[in-house]
């Protein structure tokens, strides 16, 4: 279970990394609404320990239970669909009375720790029909209940993280051009035939908040978040407005942005912190998950690897189509920013796969 490890080794940088954009995080958070700022920190500690504890812990050792991990996902993700609440005609949570638990979240360092061990095992015949299919399978059925809830974004974000497992553990060039290629002008036409007011078997409520996105000026009640957000980004031009203000034509302050401590706190951050505080907290995003890619380098087997990559891709897919929806890039769409929005569930497992990604590091290659 333990090695003697390489401790000069340990990813200090990705550490402070992590702590940096945590720490502005709760800054925001408490600027945002005062009420969570405790809580925020609270998760910070919880995650902290989470992250050292994790990496001591041997990743090969952790690797040895791949299947408890991918039925305890989809226990948890089936659970949460029987004796979850049902907040906003989702049902995401699961309320243990002294904690509320969103288990997607959790599902998504899961199946990195699942499909790093199966890919593993199976790189060589990954391009196979076979093979294919049965990978295929297996992420269709958490992805599905994920969807179920239903929580399209996070669907969405855990498929593009296999996806890049995948790839990483040398899925063929050709497929990735094919599906690439049906994929995009798919969207295209999906997005087409959204706004020309076809059929969609998307859930009645997101259909509105994509036919609000490409014709906001005629869906003013489901843009008005989007387009506040994008308001208030604006507003803060180059050096913000400052936290903590009490400026009168703040968006915040006035609460034009519902909930601004969770998904949409990255227009609190564009119109307290400026310009030059978004491209901080960009920049952090980035250089974690890069530290990442660093570490999968230098990693001692492709499992190692692949563990690093999905991390890597859970921090970066999450971050990009956070920011993506906030700046009116995407559809509206409830997914947290990794580090800085608020969410103990959120914030401790990923500080749980940072703690993976260290471990992986104490155990690098010699060079």
């Amino acid at each position: 279970m333990f090695h003697n490890y390489r401790f000069r080794n340990y990813d200090m940088l990705l550490v402070i990394y992590v702590l940096v954009l945590t720490i502005i995080g709760i800054f925001i958070i408490g600027s945002a609404n005062s009420d969570y700022q405790n809580k925020q920190i609270l998760g910070m500690v919880l995650g902290l320990a989470a992250m050292f504890t994790v990496s001591l812990f041997d990743y090969e050792f952790i690797l040895k239970f791949p299947w408890v991990y991918y039925a305890g996902t989809n226990l948890l993700l089936l659970s949460v669909l029987v004796l979850g609440d049902n907040t906003k005609g989702a049902t995401r949570w699961i309320d243990l009375g002294f904690l509320r638990f969103q288990p997607s979240e959790a599902a998504k360092v899961l199946l990195v720790l699942f499909f790093a061990w199966y890919l593993m095992q199976y790189e060589e015949e990954l391009n196979s029909p076979k093979r294919l299919c049965i990978t295929a399978a297996l992420a269709a059925i958490p992805l599905l209940l994920i969807v179920k809830e239903p929580d399209l974004s996070t669907t969405i974000v855990t498929f593009m993280v296999i996806a890049a497992m995948m790839f990483f553990a040398g899925l063929s060039y050709k497929l990735v051009g094919w599906a690439l290629g049906i994929s995009i002008p798919s969207i295209g036409i999906f997005l087409f035939l959204i706004a020309k007011r076809g059929i969609s078997f998307l859930n009645g409520y997101q259909m509105l908040r994509i036919l609000a996105w490409l014709r906001p000026e005629d869906y003013p009640e489901s843009s008005y978040q989007q387009q506040n957000s994008i308001m208030a980004i604006g507003s803060g031009q180059l050096l913000g407005k400052g936290l903590y203000n009490n400026s009168a034509d703040s968006v915040k302050n006035g609460n034009f942005i519902s909930e601004p401590q969770t998904d949409f706190i990255f227009a609190v951050a564009g119109e307290e912190l400026g310009f030059i505080g978004s491209i901080v907290i960009v920049a952090l995003l980035f250089l974690i998950s890069l530290e990442c890619i660093k570490v999968a380098k230098k990693a001692r087997d492709l499992s190692g690897q692949l563990i690093c990559v999905g991390i890597a891709a859970i921090i970066g897919f999450q971050g990009f189509v956070n920011i993506c929806v906030v700046t009116g890039l995407f559809p509206n769409t409830g997914l947290p920013l990794p580090f800085v929005s608020y969410g103990l569930t959120s914030l401790v497992t990923l500080y749980g796969g940072i703690g993976f990604v260290l471990n992986v590091s104490l155990q690098a290659k010699k060079y």
